[in-house]
Protein backbone atom coordinates (compact mmCIF):
# COMPACT_ATOMS: atom_id res chain seq x y z
CA UNK A 1 0.00 0.00 0.00
CA UNK A 2 1.36 3.38 -1.01
CA UNK A 3 0.60 6.65 0.74
CA UNK A 4 -1.16 7.95 -2.38
CA UNK A 5 -3.02 4.87 -3.61
CA UNK A 6 -5.98 5.84 -5.84
CA UNK A 7 -4.94 9.52 -5.81
CA UNK A 8 -4.63 11.62 -8.98
CA UNK A 9 -1.75 14.09 -9.17
CA UNK A 10 -0.36 16.66 -11.59
CA UNK A 11 3.26 17.77 -11.65
CA UNK A 12 4.01 20.63 -14.03
CA UNK A 13 7.50 20.87 -15.44
CA UNK A 14 8.06 17.24 -14.58
CA UNK A 15 10.46 16.20 -17.31
CA UNK A 16 13.69 16.74 -15.42
CA UNK A 17 15.24 17.78 -12.13
CA UNK A 18 13.02 18.44 -9.12
CA UNK A 19 9.79 18.01 -11.05
CA UNK A 20 10.68 14.58 -12.31
CA UNK A 21 11.92 13.55 -8.89
CA UNK A 22 8.57 14.53 -7.37
CA UNK A 23 6.61 12.77 -10.12
CA UNK A 24 8.64 9.59 -9.60
CA UNK A 25 7.98 9.59 -5.85
CA UNK A 26 4.24 10.26 -6.16
CA UNK A 27 3.91 7.49 -8.75
CA UNK A 28 5.91 5.11 -6.58
CA UNK A 29 3.45 5.79 -3.77
CA UNK A 30 0.50 4.72 -5.92
CA UNK A 31 -0.74 7.94 -7.52
CA UNK A 32 -1.71 8.36 -11.14
CA UNK A 33 0.56 11.23 -12.13
CA UNK A 34 0.06 13.60 -15.03
CA UNK A 35 3.38 15.13 -16.04
CA UNK A 36 3.74 18.20 -18.24
CA UNK A 37 6.64 19.50 -20.27
CA UNK A 38 7.16 21.69 -23.30
CA UNK A 39 9.46 19.39 -25.28
CA UNK A 40 7.92 16.11 -26.39
CA UNK A 41 11.14 14.11 -26.59
CA UNK A 42 12.08 14.98 -23.00
CA UNK A 43 8.51 14.37 -21.85
CA UNK A 44 8.38 10.91 -23.43
CA UNK A 45 11.71 10.00 -21.85
CA UNK A 46 10.57 11.19 -18.42
CA UNK A 47 7.33 9.22 -18.58
CA UNK A 48 9.25 6.09 -19.54
CA UNK A 49 11.64 6.54 -16.61
CA UNK A 50 8.84 7.23 -14.11
CA UNK A 51 6.82 4.23 -15.23
CA UNK A 52 9.91 2.07 -15.16
CA UNK A 53 10.39 2.82 -11.48
CA UNK A 54 6.75 2.58 -10.44
CA UNK A 55 4.35 -0.34 -10.23
CA UNK A 56 2.34 -0.18 -13.45
CA UNK A 57 1.84 2.58 -15.98
CA UNK A 58 1.18 5.42 -13.55
CA UNK A 59 2.64 8.41 -15.42
CA UNK A 60 0.79 10.17 -18.24
CA UNK A 61 2.68 12.76 -20.26
CA UNK A 62 0.97 15.91 -21.56
CA UNK A 63 2.89 18.34 -23.73
CA UNK A 64 1.97 21.73 -22.31
CA UNK A 65 3.36 25.20 -21.57
CA UNK A 66 2.09 26.65 -18.28
CA UNK A 67 2.41 30.21 -19.58
CA UNK A 68 -0.05 29.38 -22.38
CA UNK A 69 -3.61 29.50 -21.07
CA UNK A 70 -5.00 27.51 -23.99
CA UNK A 71 -2.54 24.74 -23.16
CA UNK A 72 -3.75 24.79 -19.55
CA UNK A 73 -7.39 24.54 -20.62
CA UNK A 74 -6.58 21.53 -22.79
CA UNK A 75 -4.56 19.94 -19.98
CA UNK A 76 -7.41 20.14 -17.49
CA UNK A 77 -9.97 19.02 -20.04
CA UNK A 78 -7.87 15.90 -20.54
CA UNK A 79 -7.48 15.26 -16.80
CA UNK A 80 -11.19 15.80 -16.25
CA UNK A 81 -12.12 13.41 -19.04
CA UNK A 82 -9.69 10.67 -18.03
CA UNK A 83 -9.70 10.92 -14.23
CA UNK A 84 -12.55 13.21 -13.22
CA UNK A 85 -10.66 14.91 -10.43
CA UNK A 86 -7.25 16.07 -9.21
CA UNK A 87 -6.25 15.27 -5.64
CA UNK A 88 -2.72 16.69 -5.68
CA UNK A 89 -1.42 19.64 -7.68
CA UNK A 90 2.31 20.30 -7.74
CA UNK A 91 2.94 23.60 -9.49
CA UNK A 92 6.62 23.13 -10.20
CA UNK A 93 7.27 24.52 -13.69
CA UNK A 94 9.60 27.50 -13.58
CA UNK A 95 13.13 28.71 -14.02
CA UNK A 96 15.38 31.68 -14.35
CA UNK A 97 18.75 33.01 -15.44
CA UNK A 98 21.26 35.48 -14.08
CA UNK A 99 20.70 39.17 -14.79
CA UNK A 100 22.36 41.92 -12.79
CA UNK A 101 20.57 45.18 -12.06
CA UNK A 102 21.46 47.50 -14.93
CA UNK A 103 21.44 44.60 -17.39
CA UNK A 104 17.86 43.36 -16.94
CA UNK A 105 15.88 43.45 -20.17
CA UNK A 106 12.13 43.55 -20.67
CA UNK A 107 12.35 40.16 -22.37
CA UNK A 108 14.12 38.65 -19.34
CA UNK A 109 11.54 40.10 -16.97
CA UNK A 110 8.53 39.02 -19.03
CA UNK A 111 9.85 35.51 -19.65
CA UNK A 112 10.62 34.89 -15.98
CA UNK A 113 7.35 36.25 -14.63
CA UNK A 114 5.23 34.64 -17.35
CA UNK A 115 6.37 31.15 -16.41
CA UNK A 116 7.07 31.45 -12.70
CA UNK A 117 4.13 33.63 -11.60
CA UNK A 118 1.54 33.87 -14.35
CA UNK A 119 1.94 30.20 -15.21
CA UNK A 120 1.72 29.06 -11.60
CA UNK A 121 -1.24 31.31 -10.83
CA UNK A 122 -3.35 30.09 -13.75
CA UNK A 123 -2.20 26.51 -13.30
CA UNK A 124 -3.76 26.67 -9.85
CA UNK A 125 -6.83 28.72 -10.68
CA UNK A 126 -7.83 26.57 -13.65
CA UNK A 127 -7.42 23.42 -11.53
CA UNK A 128 -10.05 24.50 -8.99
CA UNK A 129 -13.06 22.82 -10.66
CA UNK A 130 -11.22 19.47 -10.51
CA UNK A 131 -10.00 19.76 -6.93
CA UNK A 132 -12.16 17.92 -4.39
CA UNK A 133 -12.49 19.14 -0.83
CA UNK A 134 -9.38 18.10 1.07
CA UNK A 135 -7.06 18.29 -1.94
CA UNK A 136 -3.43 19.35 -1.62
CA UNK A 137 -1.76 22.13 -3.60
CA UNK A 138 2.02 22.36 -3.48
CA UNK A 139 3.85 25.28 -5.05
CA UNK A 140 7.60 25.43 -5.60
CA UNK A 141 9.16 28.58 -4.24
CA UNK A 142 12.87 28.90 -3.37
CA UNK A 143 15.25 30.08 -0.69
CA UNK A 144 15.78 33.02 -3.06
CA UNK A 145 12.43 34.35 -1.82
CA UNK A 146 14.10 34.92 1.57
CA UNK A 147 17.64 35.87 0.56
CA UNK A 148 19.31 38.59 -1.48
CA UNK A 149 21.61 36.72 -3.85
CA UNK A 150 23.42 38.70 -6.53
CA UNK A 151 22.27 38.59 -10.16
CA UNK A 152 18.97 36.91 -9.33
CA UNK A 153 16.65 39.78 -8.44
CA UNK A 154 13.96 39.02 -11.03
CA UNK A 155 13.97 35.28 -10.33
CA UNK A 156 13.94 35.92 -6.58
CA UNK A 157 11.01 38.32 -6.91
CA UNK A 158 8.96 35.64 -8.67
CA UNK A 159 9.69 33.16 -5.91
CA UNK A 160 8.70 35.69 -3.24
CA UNK A 161 5.43 36.20 -5.11
CA UNK A 162 4.85 32.45 -5.13
CA UNK A 163 5.42 32.26 -1.38
CA UNK A 164 2.78 34.91 -0.77
CA UNK A 165 0.33 33.28 -3.16
CA UNK A 166 0.57 30.10 -1.09
CA UNK A 167 -0.33 32.00 2.08
CA UNK A 168 -3.25 33.81 0.46
CA UNK A 169 -4.65 30.73 -1.24
CA UNK A 170 -4.35 28.74 1.98
CA UNK A 171 -6.67 31.28 3.60
CA UNK A 172 -9.05 31.39 0.65
CA UNK A 173 -9.39 27.62 0.29
CA UNK A 174 -9.40 26.65 3.96
CA UNK A 175 -13.18 26.41 3.97
CA UNK A 176 -12.95 23.51 1.53
CA UNK A 177 -10.21 21.80 3.48
CA UNK A 178 -7.81 22.34 0.58
CA UNK A 179 -4.28 22.73 1.87
CA UNK A 180 -1.80 25.00 0.11
CA UNK A 181 1.87 24.81 1.00
CA UNK A 182 5.17 25.93 -0.46
CA UNK A 183 8.43 24.03 -0.78
CA UNK A 184 11.52 26.21 -0.89
CA UNK A 185 14.49 24.19 -2.09
CA UNK A 186 18.01 25.37 -1.67
CA UNK A 187 20.75 24.42 -4.14
CA UNK A 188 19.69 21.08 -5.64
CA UNK A 189 22.05 19.26 -7.98
CA UNK A 190 20.06 19.42 -11.23
CA UNK A 191 20.83 20.48 -14.81
CA UNK A 192 18.60 23.51 -14.30
CA UNK A 193 20.65 25.10 -11.54
CA UNK A 194 23.79 24.87 -13.66
CA UNK A 195 22.02 26.38 -16.69
CA UNK A 196 21.51 29.52 -14.62
CA UNK A 197 25.25 30.08 -15.02
CA UNK A 198 24.76 30.50 -18.77
CA UNK A 199 26.09 27.20 -20.11
CA UNK A 200 29.80 27.94 -19.76
CA UNK A 201 31.46 24.88 -18.12
CA UNK A 202 33.91 26.91 -16.05
CA UNK A 203 31.22 29.33 -14.92
CA UNK A 204 29.03 26.36 -13.95
CA UNK A 205 31.86 24.82 -11.91
CA UNK A 206 32.65 28.10 -10.17
CA UNK A 207 28.94 28.62 -9.45
CA UNK A 208 28.52 25.15 -7.98
CA UNK A 209 31.69 25.42 -5.88
CA UNK A 210 30.73 28.82 -4.48
CA UNK A 211 27.26 27.64 -3.51
CA UNK A 212 28.43 24.40 -1.92
CA UNK A 213 30.86 26.32 0.26
CA UNK A 214 27.93 28.21 1.80
CA UNK A 215 25.75 25.19 2.64
CA UNK A 216 26.04 24.11 6.29
CA UNK A 217 25.66 20.43 5.36
CA UNK A 218 28.54 20.81 2.91
CA UNK A 219 26.84 19.51 -0.22
CA UNK A 220 24.10 20.28 -2.72
CA UNK A 221 20.75 18.60 -2.25
CA UNK A 222 19.27 15.71 -4.23
CA UNK A 223 15.97 15.70 -6.08
CA UNK A 224 14.73 12.77 -4.01
CA UNK A 225 15.11 14.89 -0.88
CA UNK A 226 12.75 17.51 -2.31
CA UNK A 227 10.46 14.72 -3.48
CA UNK A 228 10.23 13.41 0.08
CA UNK A 229 9.03 16.81 1.23
CA UNK A 230 6.47 16.90 -1.58
CA UNK A 231 5.18 13.46 -0.59
CA UNK A 232 4.69 14.63 2.99
CA UNK A 233 2.66 17.64 1.84
CA UNK A 234 0.68 15.57 -0.68
CA UNK A 235 -0.25 12.86 1.82
CA UNK A 236 -2.50 12.71 4.86
CA UNK A 237 0.63 12.91 7.02
CA UNK A 238 0.38 16.71 6.63
CA UNK A 239 -3.38 16.94 7.22
CA UNK A 240 -2.97 19.85 9.68
CA UNK A 241 -0.40 21.77 7.63
CA UNK A 242 -1.40 24.64 5.36
CA UNK A 243 0.08 28.00 4.41
CA UNK A 244 3.48 26.66 5.43
CA UNK A 245 6.89 26.95 3.80
CA UNK A 246 9.01 23.83 3.99
CA UNK A 247 12.70 24.53 3.41
CA UNK A 248 14.80 21.78 1.85
CA UNK A 249 18.09 23.63 1.73
CA UNK A 250 20.74 21.97 3.88
CA UNK A 251 20.51 24.92 6.23
CA UNK A 252 21.49 27.51 3.59
CA UNK A 253 18.79 30.03 4.52
CA UNK A 254 18.48 28.92 8.13
CA UNK A 255 21.81 29.24 9.95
Amino acid sequence: MGQLDSKVALVTGGTTGIGRGIAERLAAEGATVYVTGRRKSELDEAVEIINGRATGERAIGVQSDVSNLVDLDQLYEMIGTRSGRLDVLVANAGGGTFARLGEITEEHYDRTFDVNVKGLLFTTQKALPLLPDGASIIVLSSINASLGLENLSVYSATKAAIRNLARTWAAELAGRGIRVNAISPGPIDTPGILRMAGGDPQAEKDFKDSITARIPLGRMGRTDEVAAAALFLASDESSFTTGAELFVDGGFAQV
